[in-house]
């Protein structure tokens, strides 16, 4: 038997009236979601439990089967051990976007306009936090590089007494006054974003990107905090040899500490323009040296959504049911007996710009156990109307495996 988990991250949505009160998901052209949805058991599962922040790191260990409450131990540890970093127990780890924020005078008076400065190029992002690390590195602060805006801030000796470190993508347009960090502990770290502010606004990069109509990655933003990760080896939890496929450090990083193969795919971007086509003949490429299950996780619909991007959220979500859906599964039927699952990790709406720990909709198929699944295709709604609902989203991938 073999497993695919077709990740689709915030593809969940609300209905919006400018699709005709349809949600993404429901307006996209989907055949492949919809035609294994006809004989899957479908449903809705919660992936975040309440009183979690329902990030990806959350939502992604409970679609694995981990526990967040036992096993979540922060987001930015998780990035760490992808980039390689080995992380002391004494350390905290922080995520580093590289932002664009306004220009006015005094640093908390100025306005997140994006979380992500226009989706900055790995390759210019590494030489502006570079000069952060020759700069500002001392024995207590370590700047790394990490994919396009995601980066890494270790603290030695750190503490995770900080009090509230909001997300860039959460107040992106809004003031950041009442968002900066206020703690006495946070104190070092807010003088490390004031001074990134001054270090960064006039560099080279940045005046590159100005003159060609970008937005300048002016300063950094630190959130996600945590210390080193300790995950079950994914074999010994379930018996398969495992695999996992994502452009975004965080996955990786969950890859890396459960002890799966970790693929990368040249041209895997996290957006819009990734690599589709490549990331499928990745997952055929693992089924076909024996790997037992791979993991796909596709970032698209989370940044299309994070963006207020409609049209382009419907379009991720067909880019990914016709270029990695269809040929893994054309794949798979070849192959063996096999299951198929398809969930996002959490809703990122259009209409609010962030995530939500609402439970979304799944599908589980199995080639070998055709099941009464839904005839409307696979939606929020026909999810919902089943009246399948996981409440645990942990306990999902056990299903998922076993029956």
């Amino acid at each position: 038997m073999k497993y695919l988990v077709m990740l689709c991250d915030g593809m969940a949505d609300y209905p919006i009236e400018a699709l005709g009160g349809k949600t993404p998901l429901e307006a996209a052209c989907t055949p492949v979601m919809d035609k294994l949805a006809e004989t899957a058991v479908v449903g809705l599962v919660k992936t975040v439990a309440d009183g979690m922040k329902p990030g990806s790191d959350v939502a992604n260990l409970s679609v694995l089967g981990y526990d967040p409450k036992v096993y979540y131990t922060g987001r930015s540890p998780l990035e760490a051990g992808s980039i390689g970093i080995d992380m002391k127990k004494t350390d905290v780890s922080l995520r580093c976007n590289l932002v664009t924020l306004s220009d006015e005078p005094e640093y908390e008076d100025k306005t997140i306009l994006d979380y992500c400065a226009d989706d900055i190029s790995t390759e210019e992002a590494k030489i502006l936090i570079d000069f952060l690390a020759e700069k500002l590195n001392d024995d207590e602060f370590s700047f790394y590089s990490g994919v396009s805006y995601r980066h890494c801030l270790i603290w030695n000796n750190g503490t995770l007494d900080i009090g509230t470190m909001t997300p860039p993508h959460d107040i992106t347009g809004k003031p950041i006054k009442e968002y900066v960090p206020k703690h006495e502990n946070a104190a070092k770290l807010y003088g490390l974003m004031k001074k990134s502010y001054d270090l960064l606004k006039d560099h080279p990069v940045n005046k590159a990107r100005v003159e060609r109509g970008l937005r300048p990655a002016n300063s950094i933003w630190l959130w996600g905090e945590g210390v080193r990760a300790n995950l079950d080896d994914f074999k010994e939890k379930y018996g398969l040899s495992g695999s996992m496929i994502s452009a975004v450090d965080l996955l990786k990083g969950i890859g890396k500490f459960s002890n799966m193969a970790v693929v990368s795919v040249d041209g895997a971007t996290g957006y819009i323009d990734t690599n589709f086509e490549g990331k499928a003949q990745a997952a055929i490429d693992e089924f076909r040296r024996g790997q037992d299950f791979v993991y796909i996780h596709v970032e698209a619909p989370d940044e299309c959504g994070h963006r207020n991007e409609m049209e382009n959220k419907v379009k991720s979500i067909e880019l990914i049911d016709k270029y990695i859906l269809g040929p893994v599964v054309e794949e798979l039927k070849k192959l063996d007996d096999f299951k198929v699952l398809v969930t996002p990790d959490h809703p990122t709406p259009i209409a609010l710009r962030t995530h939500t720990n609402d439970a979304v909709p799944f599908l589980i198929y199995s080639s070998a156990k055709p099941a009464e699944g839904v005839k409307d295709g696979f939606s929020e709604k026909t999810a919902k109307e089943t009246g399948v609902y996981i409440e645990q989203g942990f306990t999902m991938m056990k299903k998922f495996i076993e029956g």
